[in-house]
């Protein structure tokens, strides 16, 4: 490590020249740059977080951090303040600030000063203190093998009185002709849905207070070029790994000044610190990239690089839900166990309703112990039975949430999350337990292991099904989010060190805790509770910026979907599930023979793409003719790719115009070749390329494309690529 002399030189303010102009500190690595002008005042800024200054030497990053100093104007201040580290008023700042809080009202004011950096080229640790306000900071800078540019604060009270955090947020400066802002929003059943707004002056800010990220969250706030999409156009984003309370802002100041910051949000009077107290924030992670698709492909590299990262193959994982509601019987359920096992299910996963109390949604959460009323010899018959298949066994848990109507509730009503003595409004009919509550988690913590010790359970869905909402210790308690959720993280941490190789979702009624907080401590997320195929196009395209595709469940599904009573067609909604991790939801002993061999060979397929899907490179183009959706998963080593072509609606061009296929080796032949959706369709229409079985190089497919087939509306059809210098990369059956 490089100490804080090593890494700078002294700064003599009248000297013109770029070499006697100061110290700097450059971190890079994964083909991204971070450059810290530190002598910036009052303390260290960031003059460029972005594409990799290669060849760069000492001299001219000291030029450069000069050429980012702002200069003197009329009716501004002697000194012109910075966007610096952690901004404040007290240093000149006049936006959003990093840092604020107060002693009991007063000690408002905060400046602070370098006073130490420990540094090598790709992560640096500074030490900054505000000696009057009696503060000090540790701020950790990294760069990730992929190029993430981690951020992470610690704050610690030096003073003998309390100190009330209000505010901590990390900022990643932007391009100034970064002018277009792309988030996400929506709700349950249409999560990250995406919108775009100008990146003017002023404060652009998001914020969640749910408890958890919720449905209506942004999974990233996104600065770029007007018009950038995911092939191309400069693009910044930043994504705050945290599953509580968190914020976003995008801020243009007048004096020069882009930046996104984000962090944790705090309740009042939530984070309170004693004298010699500290906080440190969740991470606050960078990305960027020429496109959408490259800015995500750092996030799902890195991410991927984890030595927690699963490693086996993703099983294809049927969940009982919409086939049998809380319908629980052992006939039933073998039933559906032998219907799942005779299509190639992996992994099968009993949903709600298997403990005491649990009929419907209105009783039971919190009495986390099998229901001898259904199940007499308790869960060992249907354990037994899915192995017996050749399948493991998952189970669904609501571990955090409690029914007023159930034992634990009615024994201990103070384990429940309020700040009044009233419930705050119930949801779902229920209540948040206090995860934060010593007693409330022990109990918790000894019913899940009891289960995992007693049934040989390889996977937990765990859910989350409301937002948390006046969520303190009790009346005239404290704000409990961020204990809440930091209790969470040790359960899961305590649950998976205790059980090796368990496996854990998250889930939130559907999408709404998805983040790399929890990523972290699970295997995969719900992407969303609708499995439309139209409508998990969009959502699974922006989840698909922050989540590498084999950590999103996708999942066949019936028919008429559930959650928006379309009806849809079986191919459809199988090839819009492809290209993720692979399941099925849907009462299977209710299909024909027919049906079901239809079912086996996507889901053959399935078990043919999913190394693709997870190692590969994700591709969505952009510029496609309305009603036609073009995406797919391109081998690291571009070797081979799959491809969706799905016509969501009817177009003017009849037959469709030609599409791109990007994102292949410009100087490498593949073959082409249908192998699942409407083949059948296609072959009718006399589709010649398919009939011909051409082969064209990866440039001529990005620059000149092929035309889709024929296809009626909400159809898909999947083709293979393979390089002919390889070898052949032959389907195992496919979908027909």
């Amino acid at each position: 490590m490089l100490s804080h002399d090593e890494v700078t030189t002294d700064h003599t303010p009248t000297a013109p020249q770029p070499d006697a102009a100061g110290r700097v500190l450059h971190l890079h690595r994964g083909g991204t740059s971070v450059v810290v002008d530190l002598d910036a005042a009052p303390h260290p800024a960031i003059v460029h977080w972005g594409e990799e200054l290669t060849g760069s030497s000492e001299q001219t990053l000291r030029g450069l951090a000069v050429a980012a100093r702002p200069q003197r104007v009329s009716g501004g201040l002697d000194e012109p303040a910075r966007a610096t580290l952690v901004a404040t008023p007290g240093g000149g700042w006049l936006g959003t600030p990093g840092l604020e809080g107060h002693r009991d009202g007063a000690s408002f004011s905060v400046r602070l000063e370098l006073v130490d950096v420990q540094a090598d080229d790709h992560r640096a640790q500074l030490s900054l203190v505000d000696r009057e306000a009696r503060l000090s900071v540790q701020l950790e800078l990294s760069v990730g093998t992929a190029g993430l540019f981690h951020q992470r604060i610690t704050l610690r009270n030096d003073g003998d009185s309390r100190y009330t955090v209000q505010h901590l947020h990390l900022a990643f400066p932007v391009p100034w002709d970064a002018t277009e802002i792309l988030d996400t929003t929506g709700r349950h059943l249409r999560e990250r849905s995406p919108q775009r707004h100008p990146f003017g002056y002023g404060t652009y800010l998001r914020e969640s207070r749910r408890g958890r990220p919720g449905a209506d969250a942004t999974l990233v706030l996104a600065a770029g070029r007007p018009g950038f999409g995911f092939e191309r156009g400069r693009v910044h984003a930043v994504h705050v790994a945290w599953s509580g309370n968190h914020r976003l802002v995008a801020e243009r100041s007048v004096s020069g000044e882009a930046f996104l910051a984000g962090g944790e949000l705090f309740a009042p009077g939530e984070v309170v610190l004693a004298p010699g107290g500290s906080i440190t924030s969740p991470e606050a992670i960078g990305s960027w990239g020429d496109g959408l698709s490259e800015l995500a492909h750092r996030f799902h590299d890195e991410w991927r690089s984890r030595p927690a990262h699963p490693r086996r193959p993703r099983p294809i994982t049927l969940n009982t839900w919409e086939a049998v509601y809380f319908d629980h019987s052992l006939e039933r359920l073998t039933a559906l166990a032998d219907a799942a096992a005779s299509v190639g299910v992996e992994r099968f996963v009993l949903d709600d309703g298997w403990f005491v109390g649990r009929r419907d949604d209105t009783a039971g959460l919190g009495d986390w112990y099998v229901d001898p009323t259904v199940w007499p010899d308790g869960l060992h018959p249907l354990v037994d039975h899915v192995h017996d298949r050749g399948m493991e066994f998952g189970l669904w848990v609501e571990p955090e949430m409690v029914n007023p109507d159930s034992d634990l509730a009615r024994e201990h009503p103070d384990w429940i999350l309020r700040a009044r003595m009233a419930l705050p409004q119930s949801a779902r009919q229920q209540q948040v337990l206090d995860l934060a509550h010593e007693d409330a988690y022990a109990y918790i913590a000894a019913r899940l292991h009891a289960l995992l010790d007693e049934y040989p359970i390889a996977y937990l869905k765990w859910d989350h099904n409301r937002d948390l909402l006046d969520a303190g210790s009790g009346p005239e308690g404290v704000a409990r989010v961020r204990e809440h959720t930091l209790a969470l993280y040790r359960l899961l941490d305590e649950l998976k060190a205790a059980h090796p190789g368990l496996e854990i979702e998250s889930c939130a009624s559907g999408g709404a805790r998805v983040d790399l907080g929890i990523l972290a401590r699970t295997d995969r997320i719900w992407t969303s509770d609708t499995l439309d195929p139209l409508e998990r196009l969009t959502n699974q395209r922006y989840t698909a910026l922050l989540v590498p595709p084999e950590l999103m469940g996708m999942h066949l599904t019936s028919p008429v979907v559930h959650s928006t009573g379309r009806t849809v067609d079986l191919d459809f909604s199988a090839a819009v599930a492809l290209l993720g991790h692979v399941g099925i939801e849907w009462d299977l002993t209710a299909t024909d023979d027919e049906t079901r061999s239809r079912i086996a060979a996507w889901v053959e397929l399935a078990k043919h793409v999913r190394p693709l899907v997870a190692a590969g490179r994700t591709v969505d183009v952009d510029g496609t003719e309305p009603g036609i959706d073009v995406r797919g998963i391109v081998a690291r080593d571009r070797s081979s790719a799959v491809f969706t072509l799905t016509q969501t609606d009817t177009t003017v061009a009849y037959p469709p115009g030609r599409v791109r296929i990007p994102g292949l080796d410009p100087g490498r032949q593949y073959r082409i070749r249908v192998v699942g959706g409407s083949t059948t369709a296609a072959a009718q229409s006399g589709l010649e390329w398919q009939d011909h079985g051409i082969a064209l190089t990866g440039r001529e497919l990005d620059a000149v494309g092929l035309r889709p087939p024929v296809q009626y509306p909400q159809r898909s059809t999947v083709i293979e690529l393979t390089a002919e210098d390889g070898a052949p990369h032959q389907a195992q059956g496919g979908a027909r």
